[in-house]
């Protein structure tokens, strides 16, 4: 099945699982435009045509779970000063942008490295451990143990107070 069918056969379908699962029509729209990006790349990778809903449905899910994570990650870092990359994001306090920082700058190197190349920078994991010179299941656990040891700090000193779509409406740092 060519990927024009594809698109022709599951566009609306596929548009309203998305829109059930996110709260803007416009974001819809680019998800649904990334899962076609994606579908497009991978076909050639499909065996079994049987399987092909549960793999386009697999695919769409994945790029709803990466627009969430990816959400979250800027919604807590957008607004940081320093080596970061600055950004203006409105949703964010002050008080939570000034706590951030000095939490990742008592990660030990390894840790602060690792976050902030794949998290700040957008370098791949696979891209991390080749430059590190290391295995890219070893880079995935740095990453995620970077992640953990930030969040472990996060929550010792800081309150977070958000609205019921994630957004932080207030906060505070004993940091």
């Amino acid at each position: 099945m060519t990927t024009a069918n594809i698109w022709n056969n599951f566009k609306d379908e596929i548009h309203g699982f998305i829109k059930t699962r996110v709260n803007s029509p416009e974001n819809a729209e680019d998800i649904l435009q990334d899962v076609f990006a994606k579908i497009h790349r991978k076909a050639s990778t499909i065996k079994e045509k049987e399987k092909l809903t549960s793999w386009v449905y697999q695919i769409t899910r994945n790029t709803i779970i990466d627009y969430y994570k990816k959400k979250k990650l800027l919604t807590y870092t957008d607004n940081l000063n320093t080596s970061l990359p600055e950004k203006i994001d409105e949703n964010i306090s002050k008080d939570f942008s000034k706590c951030l920082q000095p939490l990742i700058n008592k990660l030990a190197d390894k840790d602060r490295d690792a976050l902030h190349k794949t998290s700040f920078e957008n370098m791949s994991q696979k891209d991390y451990a080749k430059e590190q010179g290391i295995s890219y299941s070893t880079a995935k656990s740095r990453v995620q143990r970077a992640r953990q040891k930030l969040k472990t700090l996060f929550v010792e000193c800081c309150q977070i107070e958000a609205d019921k779509y994630g957004n932080i409406i207030d906060s505070k740092c004993d940091c």
